[in-house]
């Protein structure tokens, strides 16, 4: 499940080195609490980026919920402001594990890099790719098992991890993500998207706007147990990322 939540009109949600930390630690707990694991992420100025893994359906929604509140007051409280601080509900929307949750992982990673904010992922602090790559402690991580499947232990994976970030992301691929993610269309092989446009009752590839008739559910009601990954962006890279 591949999560994103932005400012509200783009605005800076971390300021300081301590807003960083404290919602990693809050990001922590409230995963542990709601049943989450978090394999990936990136806190850029203005928004952030999950890939996670809920137990349950509504747990998601749930650890965003209190992570969100929370953080909230303290952004205000510390900067004497008011009013909302996230542009509403985080965004997400389906990708298919298997063919998609390395490039999602990377995608995520390289977000400081396509920014301009650092040369290489591993000279920006507040991601997981260090402790994906490098093997740095990182109690809030927990690896995939497709990323497990790299190497037969952990000096291999991070040795695999490390070599897929030799070459520049593919701009097809990176156009791929974004077109699906800005959409809400399912990121996926053909079979996929008619899959979770069944149990979704969404629109899951382009098409005509709207949803299909007899539509009852909506995305953020999908089976999450299932290997699925939940992923909403941004149309490009802005000053921040994306």
């Amino acid at each position: 499940m591949h999560l994103i939540q932005r400012g509200n009109n783009r605005q800076a949600c971390f300021v300081t080195e301590s807003d960083f930390r404290l919602y990693l630690e809050w990001l922590r707990g409230s995963a542990g609490d709601t049943g989450c694991r978090v394999h990936a992420y990136v806190l850029m100025t203005n928004h952030v980026h999950l890939l996670l893994t809920a137990e349950r359906t509504s747990a998601a929604s749930a650890m965003m919920k209190a992570l969100g509140e929370r953080y909230v007051r303290h952004f205000n409280r510390k900067y004497r402001r008011t009013g909302t601080l996230w542009e509403g509900r985080f965004r997400s929307c389906p990708t298919e594990t298997e063919s998609y949750f390395l490039s999602c992982q990377r995608y995520i990673e390289l977000n400081p890099v396509r920014a301009g904010m650092v040369a290489h992922p591993a000279q920006y602090r507040w991601s997981s790719y260090r402790a994906n790559a490098q093997g740095e402690a990182d109690p809030l991580v927990h690896p995939h098992e497709v990323y497990l499947a790299l190497g037969v232990d952990s000096a291999s994976r991070q040795a695999a991890w490390q070599e897929m970030f030799q070459e520049e992301m593919g701009s097809e691929l990176v156009d791929m993500i974004r077109r699906a993610t800005n959409g809400n269309f399912a990121l996926g092989s053909s079979q996929f998207t008619d899959q979770v446009a069944s149990v979704l009752g969404l629109r899951a590839t382009p098409g005509k706007p709207g949803r299909p008739r007899n539509a009852r559910r909506n995305i953020e009601q999908a089976d999450l147990r299932k290997p699925v990954l939940q992923n909403r962006n941004v149309d490009r890279a802005d000053s921040n990322g994306s």
